[in-house]
């Protein structure tokens, strides 16, 4: 069939027309996220690719639809509320955290930029929230643990795995929203299995040494870590810790476990942050913090690392190396 090159331009016109118009549309409005932690850059790597995985997966691309303004304390807590205060003052849509020092740097800077929790723990005992189901302010998101009580657990499951242990030490942090709970948890929790606890405190890297060497000198049978985004982003130091004064551990990540930590008993963190995007992905949407439910770890689960066990001469018993969820022998 021919065509004239009048009839030819009639159809091409208009579609050059629908071609110059799509154009000319105003593109999508591109998101701001602001995206605060504790750790280094390098130490929060696998849990900020968790969290951008998230995103990609919800249709959030980098440079198209959303910004990342990315802020790292390096360590040091005392940086989190400049860290914080830098994230308001570009306005961005909504702000992602890490743990609670994290969240209390932010709550106090904001009170109307929306923000996500990635790893909160006890966020209403905290004072971050009103309640899980109404969360009633700017801040929603994820917990690590069910509740403060799991601490009581982690040490119970300590003691199966080293009968013997009756003095127990505690790293704690004692600045943090939330750990005041989770000490008492601990402490509530070897009244009942018969073990006198060592309290040891370490407010940063720099006090580890010193926290170790305290523990050697009482005599420590064993270590709980608590919670904390400063002993999480320095695992590899206090697992090296850990190692050098021979102490079988629990921790509450498995990260710790993988580099060599004994036992661990939580939630998995990667899961938390991917978590941590659909939240984004709902405020961004229109949702309101105030009305997005706070979500609680579904599921806990206990890794325990054989061949360290084996190093310090444990015996891990059966009926505990079968409800183990991994393991590393």
């Amino acid at each position: 069939m021919k065509y004239s090159v009048s009839r030819l331009a009639i159809a091409v016109v208009p579609l050059l027309l629908a071609a110059f118009t799509a154009d000319a549309q105003p593109r999508g409005k591109v998101y701001r996220i602001g995206y605060i932690q504790t750790a280094t850059p390098e130490e929060q790597a696998p849990l900020t690719k968790a969290f951008e995985d998230g995103l990609r997966e919800l249709g959030y691309v980098e440079g198209r639809n959303i910004v990342v303004e990315r802020r790292f304390a390096w360590g040091k807590q005392e940086r989190l509320p400049d860290l914080a205060a830098e994230l308001v003052q570009l306005n961005v849509d909504v702000i992602v955290t890490g743990g609670n020092p994290v969240i209390a740097a932010v709550k106090q800077a904001t009170s109307t930029i929306p923000v996500v929790m990635a790893a909160g723990r006890d966020p209403v005992g905290s004072g971050f929230v009103e309640s899980l189901r109404r969360p009633g302010g700017n801040i929603t998101g994820v917990t690590s643990d069910p509740s403060p009580e799991v601490q009581g657990k982690r040490l119970e499951l300590l003691k199966e795995a080293v009968p013997r242990a009756s003095r127990v030490a505690v790293l704690w942090n004692p600045v943090p929203p939330g750990a005041e709970i989770y000490r008492k948890a601990a402490e509530t929790a070897a009244g009942k299995l018969g073990i006198s606890l060592q309290l040891v405190e370490a407010r940063g890297r720099n006090e580890f040494e010193g926290a170790f060497a305290a523990m050697s000198r009482e005599r420590a049978d064993a270590v709980v870590v608590l919670p904390d985004p400063v002993f999480f982003t320095a695992r590899e130091q206090v697992v090296e810790l850990v190692t050098k004064h021979r102490l079988p551990a629990v921790f509450h990540a498995r990260e710790f476990v993988n580099l060599g930590g004994m036992m661990s008993y939580g939630s998995s963190l990667d899961h938390q942050f991917r978590r941590a995007a659909v939240y984004v992905d709902k405020i961004l949407k229109g949702a309101k913090p105030s009305e997005l439910a706070v979500e609680q770890a579904a599921k806990i689960d206990l890794a325990i690392n054989l061949k360290t066990a084996q190093a310090l001469g444990i015996a891990i018993p059966p009926s505990l190396r079968l409800r183990a969820d991994h393991t590393i022998e």
